[in-house]
């Protein structure tokens, strides 16, 4: 990497494949994300300036990443939920991870978005959390409530359905 890099770029190219892999989890749809995802950066790119030194940029991406997913969810019509008993059924009896991996996800979308965005981002993303809670503007206590609360509700739909 050049040293005449500007520092926007650097950021970008550090943090691109996460925050694309985030908004392909947040969104479920694969096109709608790749115009979030650049909306995110012209927004970031827009705020640059006003960003302080000490910042956690990391989070700060995430935050812009997850106004944007929430912005682009609001647009576009509420489908109903996508992962029905028969699907879920079907994988858990089919064992296949990537299946159920699919279904798991898809889930996840359908919770209440404050329980989904925390657990999206505490479980695929690795994040702790202190930086949950940057991202979503709370406390770090009410991040881990809201990755309970959806793990909750993940665990009880799945457990439902393999025992129906």
């Amino acid at each position: 990497m050049s040293l005449n890099v500007p520092p926007f770029e650097r950021l970008l190219e550090r943090h691109q494949h996460e925050i694309m892999a985030y908004i392909v989890r947040s969104l479920g749809d694969h096109d709608l994300a790749q115009d979030v995802f650049q909306e995110t950066f012209l927004r970031a790119f827009r705020a640059y300036n006003r960003l302080p030194t000490v910042a956690n940029q990391r989070a700060w991406l995430y935050k812009i990443a997850s106004n944007a997913c929430h912005d682009a969810r609001r647009r576009r019509v509420r489908s109903p939920l996508p992962l029905d008993g028969s699907l879920a059924a079907r994988v858990a009896s089919d064992g296949s991870d990537r299946e159920l991996a699919a279904a798991v996800t898809a889930f996840v979308r359908c919770l209440p978005r404050r329980q989904g965005q925390a657990l999206i981002l505490r479980k695929f993303q690795d994040m702790t959390y202190e930086e949950i809670a940057g991202v979503m503007g709370c406390s770090p206590e009410t991040a881990r409530a809201n990755v309970y609360q959806g793990l909750r509700k993940v665990r009880a739909h799945f457990a439902e359905v393999t025992n129906a």
